[in-house]
């Protein structure tokens, strides 16, 4: 729907995963399925760690962490899609400013959980002797609120950026969620600073999060190397290879999905990987880290 001059946008238009709608019923079915499974596994976990105490540790509580903010993740953009795949294609200007906002806090929020998590085997193996001290609850509880906090004064500083963004051409998303690049081809504001902090924010926390883990986990293979019982290495391996999985899943899909400019092959691109982010990975998570 083009804008005309002067009038101001009240809502959003977004075109969803398909131009198809004849897979429209398909695509409530598929993904209300993936989306309850994504609930109960997540919640699955963090129940039956409250309810064991032998799961009380510092791991388990940055997974309890994890599963929540995957479920949160999902939670912003599922309703919103099968609403619009059911009747409603339109979101408010408030809420579509409201879920680029969570996206982009959850993003940075479990960034930074990722690291903390990676941190936690680092000491437990390197150090088991000072483990009790370096990762006590205090510690813990101290890790996990800056990734908070972090995250969601970090998405808030996007979001204001995309705020004063104005939209006078077309109110129509091509996407199935409120993003940030297609936000910005929409508006016929000067994007420059808008894309650039997009861009510095996705580099430096991509960056700095990720160097956590590979320097964490190259001091593990290190010790675990030296481990001589082959018994002692498999167990080693077996503590970290959830995690890593779960970090190859998360940081592989967004390098492909964050750190490039808005343009229209790359959003049409985006909303592809943004399936497998959205649903396919926080659905996966559950069964990674049960195993």
């Amino acid at each position: 729907m083009l804008i005309k001059n002067g009038s101001e946008i009240t809502e959003f238009i977004l075109l969803g995963l398909s131009d198809h709608p004849e897979l429209q019923p398909l695509h409530v079915v598929l993904f209300l399925v993936v989306y309850l499974i994504t609930i109960f596994g997540n919640l699955g976990i963090v129940a039956l760690i409250r309810m064991d105490s032998h799961l009380h540790t510092p791991m388990y509580f940055f997974l309890t962490n994890i599963a929540f903010v995957d479920l949160c993740y999902t939670s912003n953009a599922t309703p919103q899609m099968l609403r619009a795949f059911l009747y409603e294609k339109t979101i408010s200007y408030a809420g579509c400013l409201t879920q680029c906002y969570v996206f982009i806090a959850l993003l940075l929020t479990e960034f930074y959980m990722l690291a903390a998590m990676a941190y936690d085997s680092y000491v437990a193996i390197c150090n088991p002797l000072h483990f009790s001290v370096k990762m006590s609850r205090r510690v813990c509880l101290c890790l996990v609120t800056f990734s908070y906090v972090y995250g969601f004064s970090g998405g808030l500083s996007q979001a204001i950026l995309t705020f004063h963004l104005r939209f006078c051409k077309s109110n129509i998303i091509n996407h199935f969620y409120c993003a940030d690049p297609p936000l910005i081809k929409l508006s016929c504001s000067e994007t420059y600073v808008k894309e650039h902090a997009l861009l510095m924010s996705a580099g430096f926390n991509l960056s700095t999060s990720l160097t956590i883990i590979l320097v964490s986990y190259d001091f593990i293979i290190a010790a675990i190397l030296s481990i001589n019982p082959a018994e002692g290495r498999h167990k080693a391996f077996a503590a970290c290879g959830s995690h890593m999985m779960a970090v190859t899943l998360f940081y592989g899909t967004l390098f492909c999905m964050s750190v490039r400019p808005p343009t229209d092959k790359t959003v049409e691109e985006s909303k592809v990987i943004a399936v497998f982010y959205t649903f396919v990975r926080p659905v996966l998570n559950p069964l990674i880290y049960s195993l």
